[in-house]
């Protein structure tokens, strides 16, 4: 036995190539390998899941695409055509014929921490507390007041 550093490609890749082939990623080449396929853009706020392919057959498969964002999803239906050259290029084979796009939450990405809420002002809470008063359902008032303190929270001071 050889004593010093190892790789560890190998032996994860032994582990890992049977999750990523029931997911139809083969290898896992494409999930690992993401960010060089489609560039850093894209590969920031989207996910691949897994390619879905006929049957019988390893070509001419749906890649499932995870977006959290519904605006970049529009954009990536126009995209579609050079995400899929990119995808097959990068494979070597046409692997992928269309996408499907998903939205949700990307796995594994830090949720952007929402702002700040400052502490408001006597006079902002005055002024709050003024415009709620005329509310006679006590729920509505309350989800109208944390939405006052909220909005007026998350601006400069007036």
């Amino acid at each position: 036995m050889a004593w010093g550093p190892k790789a560890i490609a190998a032996p994860v890749a032994r582990i890992t190539a049977p999750m990523f082939r029931r997911r139809g990623l083969a290898d896992g080449l494409v999930v690992a390998e993401w960010r060089a396929v489609v560039g850093e853009r894209l590969a920031a706020v989207t996910a691949p899941e897994r390619v879905v392919f006929p049957p019988r057959r390893r070509e001419g498969g749906t890649l499932r695409l995870r977006t959290a964002s519904s605006a970049l999803a529009l954009e990536l239906q126009h995209l579609q055509p050079q995400i899929i050259e990119r995808v097959n290029g990068y494979l070597g084979y046409p692997a992928v014929a269309r996408l499907q796009i998903v939205h949700g939450p990307l796995p594994g990405r830090d949720r952007p921490e929402p702002p700040a809420i400052r502490d408001l002002s006597a006079g902002e809470r005055d002024r709050l507390q003024a415009a709620v008063a005329g509310l006679d359902d006590a729920g509505l008032k309350a989800a109208v007041n944390r939405l006052g303190q909220a909005v007026l929270g998350r601006t400069a001071k007036v």
